[in-house]
């Protein structure tokens, strides 16, 4: 990791306004030693001095060192690996995306009854991927804290026909403001591993897990017992299905397709919002040149999404500046001739020249072969 010099801040402060940002060198600077601290807090006080006496607040200034000066720094920063800076750059996206972005909604979480007995819910615990529970009271918006699947499978438990509420944990409670990389510091801060997020009118929104928000840095940590459910499968013809829960930064890394900002987090919720109802299999609406359609519902959560690019007709070639508007060619065919009407054996003479009308003599009208010389403008006025 590549540090800031320790002589780096104080020639920050003159350039207030300038837009450089000259405090980088790419090159690990050299500690301090205990004897030179003294120095530098010297001329860093010297330094906060002469800023406070120009009209400026000092800590002002150090707190501008961040996203977008960083941002600068990292792009020209040569030493980095493309690994790296694609960490860098997620840790940013992480700083600026709200908690209701990532977190797992409360229709996806397994909630437990603080009622419940013990055996019915290590049973259900079991039959889980998951190791931590949501434990509420009355309704799934009175959560009182969470349990551990070793909790309920511990080998000396309480009474099998006690109440989970007897081994309940105490919960963090988050609001969905709250940012990605502040919610993981104060998590990893305080060792909590799950918290409970709550939307404006004090009810669960859902839950966050230690694991999601480090993953929103690094990408997808999968072990053996996660299930597999990729949340986007490319099928033939350049048809992609993905879950409806997808949102709206991931769908467009899936897809390419960068849906319109709206009062949603969602593909899923996209789809609600344009056909202002609640969706059934197999509704369908457009976006960017592509049908998204509802492959499955769950309830009345749409599970997966199907998107297939429409097809665009293929243009017609443009004809050369100057060039006159084509003229209609009569049909080639049995319709289109100028040949005498073929009609049973001595109907009458066939007609000559263009055909105009049908066949005289009895003539079926049906024209056959092509006139002499080609056939006429207009073509033959008889049924093909």
């Amino acid at each position: 990791m590549r540090r800031l010099s320790y002589g780096g801040v104080r020639p920050g402060y003159p350039q207030h306004g300038t837009g450089n940002a000259e405090v980088m060198d790419g090159t690990p600077s050299r500690r301090p030693s205990g004897a030179a601290r003294p120095l530098l807090w010297l001329l860093s006080g010297a330094a906060d001095l002469v800023v406070r006496l120009s009209g400026a607040d000092p800590d002002t200034l150090r707190e501008e060192l961040t996203a977008e000066r960083m941002r600068a720094l990292v792009a020209r920063n040569t030493q980095l690996t493309p690994d790296e800076r694609a960490l860098i750059e997620e840790v940013f996206a992480a700083g600026e995306r709200p908690l209701r972005e990532v977190l797992v909604p409360r229709t996806e979480v397994v909630f437990l009854d603080a009622a419940q007995p013990l055996s019915d819910a290590a049973r259900a615990a079991a039959g889980s991927p998951h190791s931590r529970f949501p434990v509420c009271r009355d309704s799934h918006d009175e959560v009182i804290g969470f349990v551990h699947i070793r909790d309920l499978l511990a080998p000396d438990p309480p009474a099998a026909d006690a109440p989970v509420g007897e081994l309940v944990r105490p919960v963090k409670f988050l609001p969905p403001t709250k940012r990605v990389l502040p919610a993981l510091s104060e998590m990893r801060r305080e060792g909590c591993h799950l918290a409970i997020v709550m939307d404006e009118y004090g009810g669960v929104a859902g839950i966050v897990t230690l694991e999601d928000l480090v993953e929103e840095l690094i990408g997808d940590i999968r072990d053996e017992y996660d299930v597999q459910d990729a949340q986007a499968r490319r099928l033939h013809g350049g048809v992609v299905e993905v879950d409806g829960l997808l949102n709206l930064d991931d769908f467009a890394a899936e897809t390419g397709i960068r849906l319109p900002a709206g009062p949603y987090e969602t593909v899923a919720g996209h789809i609600m919002a344009v056909l202002r109802r609640v969706p059934a299999e197999g509704d369908s609406v457009d976006a960017a040149g592509h049908r998204l359609a509802v492959a499955r519902m769950d309830g009345r959560r749409v599970a997966r999404v199907r998107v297939t690019p429409r097809a665009t007709p293929p243009q017609a070639a443009a004809a050369p500046p100057g060039t006159p508007p084509a003229t209609p060619r009569a049909a080639v065919g049995p319709a289109a001739t100028g040949q005498a009407a073929t009609g049973p054996a001595g109907t009458g003479p066939a007609a000559s020249g263009s055909a105009t009308g049908p066949a005289t003599g009895g003539g079926s009208g049906r024209a056959a072969g092509r006139a002499p010389g080609g056939a006429t403008r207009g073509g033959a006025s008889g049924g093909a």
